[in-house]
């Protein structure tokens, strides 16, 4: 299971340092017709991957090479490359080598959330463009970082934070800077689930390439459950509270017009997700300098399921939600009524996939730049990772107005 990982040492000794891996190497660019494939390859090809690797595919990507450390899911990135290749498909375990072939243009990558930045750097030093699974970061300061990195090179980075490029929210901002709220002084985000339940720390049944699997991570004890459910891990990632809170407070500090938090609490527990670091009873404050947000996880109750956002304005609130969004009115509402009787506007939609997917193949051929650049990739999560510094140490936690320093 413990494999040696190629140029392993040199990797980590320059990414801790902050420094680039190699100078950039910058590939020619072909002019794309409006039918011309682009040649990719993934890294990561669990269910995730391969959901998005489809949707390339579907805009005439064409995938020829799977990088994972596992077996099955190696088996379904060839499975799903073939789609629309018959012909070579070749496998890696070691992302540098996928990385070093001259005929791939793009990337896809959907590691879990540890590995990220450090790939997309690699991958736009290498003189690939990326579509890179969110959470982009797995701390403040590592996405600053990879800010920096990506912008010394010309290459095309879209994060998959789909709500960017999706018609449902694109509408909602447009209501909200119309100004027919009035001034919004508290938004309420939340997330609810019946999804959480102990960790299976039972054998896998197939093997993986652990030391691969955990990296950067080093003398971390295999556990079947890491691999499971990785999401739930403070190693792999930030929790649940990150992995949704990545969506939903992006869509909060878009629509608010602000960048990133100034400061953060944060409290919650483990209720029934036993054998896990990450709690599934989280909640944040967030303070804003126009406004302040809760920011609530909870993966033991079905009641208003999904996600939930509440603006609530001087004049009136939106709610906005995976179905669409409704705005009430103050002036609508009848004496005795918590509530106006009927939504002033009520607009169906919901969040495909696709637009964002399509937006990063367009821009690969075009050089414009995409709906989820790396900069916002990095703004989404800070305020999710600040309120993880404030739980894990029990105090309030604050971040530089550039977003690259916490302090306690």
């Amino acid at each position: 299971m413990n494999q040696p990982v190629n140029r392993r040492e040199a990797v980590k000794t320059s990414f801790l340092a902050g420094v680039a891996l190699a100078a950039p190497l910058y590939l020619p660019r072909r002019v794309f017709g409006a039918n011309d494939t682009i040649i990719m390859g993934i890294i990561g090809s669990g269910g995730r991957g391969c959901d998005v690797m489809k949707k390339c595919i579907r805009e005439n990507a064409k995938f020829v090479a799977v990088c994972d450390v596992s077996e099955p899911r190696i088996r379904e990135g060839i499975k799903t490359a073939e789609i629309n290749n018959d012909g070579k498909i070749d496998v890696y375990k070691d992302f540098n080598e996928l990385l070093e072939r001259k005929d791939i243009e793009a990337v896809l990558i959907g590691t879990p959330e540890h590995q990220h930045c450090r790939q997309m750097v690699a991958a736009v030093q290498a003189g690939k463009d990326v579509y890179c699974e969110k959470p982009m970061s797995h701390s403040i300061e590592e996405g600053a970082w990879a800010v920096r990195e990506v912008r010394k090179t010309d290459r095309i980075v879209q994060i998959g934070m789909q709500r960017r490029s999706a018609p449902l929210i694109l509408e909602g901002l447009k209501v909200i800077q119309s100004g027919i709220l009035g001034d919004v002084n508290f938004v309420k985000a939340q997330w609810n689930w019946q999804a959480s339940g102990p960790q299976d720390n039972r054998p896998l049944g197939y093997e993986i390439d652990w030391e691969r699997f955990a990296w950067p991570n080093e003398g971390l004890e295999f556990q079947p459950k890491y691999v499971r459910n990785w999401r739930v891990f403070w190693p792999f990632s930030g929790g649940i509270s990150n992995d949704q809170g990545t969506h939903i407070m992006d869509v909060v500090q878009w629509y608010m017009g602000q960048v990133t938090p100034l400061e953060a609490d944060g409290f919650g527990f483990i209720k029934k997700m036993i054998g896990a670091d990450c709690p599934d009873v989280f909640t944040a404050t967030l303070y804003y300098p126009k406004f302040i947000a809760t920011w609530t996880i909870n993966y033991t109750s079905n009641f208003m399921d999904w996600w939930h956002i509440l603006f609530q304005g001087e004049k009136g609130t939106m709610h906005l939600h995976r179905f669409g969004f409704q705005v009430y009115l103050d002036q609508d509402k009848e004496d005795g009524k918590d509530l106006p009787t009927k939504a002033h506007i009520d607009f169906k939609g919901d969040l495909p996939d696709e637009p964002h997917i399509k937006n990063f193949i367009e821009c690969v051929k075009s050089r414009k730049e995409p709906n989820a650049p790396v900069e916002i990739g990095h703004q989404a999560i800070c305020g999710p990772h600040l309120a993880n510094v404030a739980y894990r140490n029990q105090r309030r936690a604050k971040l530089d107005p550039e977003a690259t320093q916490v302090t306690l």
